[in-house]
């Protein structure tokens, strides 16, 4: 009985002095934000007020939506329609931002939630985004292609066209 005692308590004490260290190990991996959407620059990026600190653009993570007129440009189909569908969900509202640690282009790399929801899967459900394999990693990567499977099963969005050209091969044909 003694000897129980003394590994449970052997146990507690290492539980006590290790799991912060662990907790703060893994916290560095992804940081959440608080904070408002106060513009959407297209179909995947937008501007964050953090309740604290200062405004940075975000990039959503795991997604790619069709590229919209810039600088005298064209755009793709459905690059208009998918920065309208971004506004609708989350301008002006109080989303939760995880921070990947990464960044391109000056923009945080984020997954943003709203009330719960994943906000990059549901441009990807909703057919105005595409999952974007090349970066995508678990758990993310199985819901975001099967989301986008759905909605080009159910013909929402983009996926209305007979062969929608995907936003990096598009980018890739105009720098030619």
């Amino acid at each position: 009985m003694r000897c129980r005692k003394k590994f449970q308590s052997a146990v507690l004490l290492f539980i006590l002095l290790f799991l912060p260290i662990l907790a703060q190990t893994y916290a560095k991996d992804y940081k959440v934000i608080r904070g408002t959407v106060t513009k959407v620059s297209d179909g995947d990026t937008v501007v964050i007020r953090p309740f604290t600190g200062k405004l940075f653009k975000c990039r959503l993570y795991g997604i790619d939506s069709p590229e919209i007129p810039y600088n005298g440009r064209p755009g793709q189909p459905y690059g208009r329609a998918a920065d309208r569908e971004l506004n609708n969900l989350v301008l002006h509202s109080t989303v939760d931002v995880t921070l990947t640690g990464d960044s391109s282009y000056d923009r945080e790399i984020c997954i943003i939630k709203k009330m719960g929801m994943d906000i990059n899967r549901e441009m990807v459900k909703r057919g105005y985004a595409w999952a974007y394999r090349q970066y995508l990693k678990s758990p993310y990567a199985s819901e975001y292609i099967d989301a986008e499977n759905e909605a080009c099963k159910m013909r929402r969005g983009l996926w209305q066209q007979t062969n929608p050209t995907p936003p990096w091969e598009f980018r890739k044909r105009r720098k030619m």
